[in-house]
C-alpha cells in the first residue's frame, strides 16, 4: 500500500517503491491496483458520496484500491484462498488508522462498505 502511494504520487516505477524484499502478494496488489487504477477510482467516485476521487487523499485512495482489488478481483494475487472481502475491509481500515488522519478510518470503511453491499446485491461477491 505504501508503495503503491508512492508510485501515484511520485511517479516513479513500483519496482523502485516495492523494495526488493517485497513478497509475492504485496507486489501482485500493488501491480493489480496500478494497472486498474481507473476502474478502482470509477467504484471508489461512485461510493464516496460527496466526495470526488481526485479529493481524496492518496494515500487513503491507495489504501482503498488494494482493498477493491482483494474484493473485486481476487484471482490476481498468488493466495490459495482468496481474502474474504470483510477481511479486506478490516485490513484498509486499520491502515487507515495507523497511517491517515482520524477520520480516515470511518471513511475507508463507509466507501469499502457500501461497494461490498452493492457487489453482494449484485452476486459478484459471497
Amino acid at each position: 500500500m505504501v508503495a503503491l502511494y508512492q508510485h501515484d504520487l511520485t511517479g516513479r516505477p513500483l519496482a523502485e517503491t516495492l523494495g526488493a524484499n517485497a513478497s509475492l502478494m504485496t507486489r501482485a496488489l500493488a501491480h493489480a491496483a496500478a494497472d486498474r487504477a481507473d476502474e478502482l477510482d470509477a467504484v471508489i467516485d461512485q461510493h464516496a458520496h460527496g466526495w470526488s476521487v481526485q479529493r481524496i487523499q492518496p494515500l487513503e485512495r491507495s489504501i482503498m484500491r488494494v482493498a477493491l482489488i482483494e474484493m473485486l478481483h481476487p484471482d490476481v494475487t498468488p493466495a490459495d484462498t482468496p481474502i474474504p472481502a470483510e477481511g479486506a475491509i478490516e485490513e484498509a481500515v486499520e491502515s487507515a488508522k495507523t497511517f491517515c488522519a482520524s477520520e480516515a478510518a470511518g471513511f475507508v470503511n463507509g466507501v469499502l462498505a457500501a461497494v461490498l453491499r452493492e457487489v453482494r446485491d449484485n452476486a459478484r461477491i459471497r
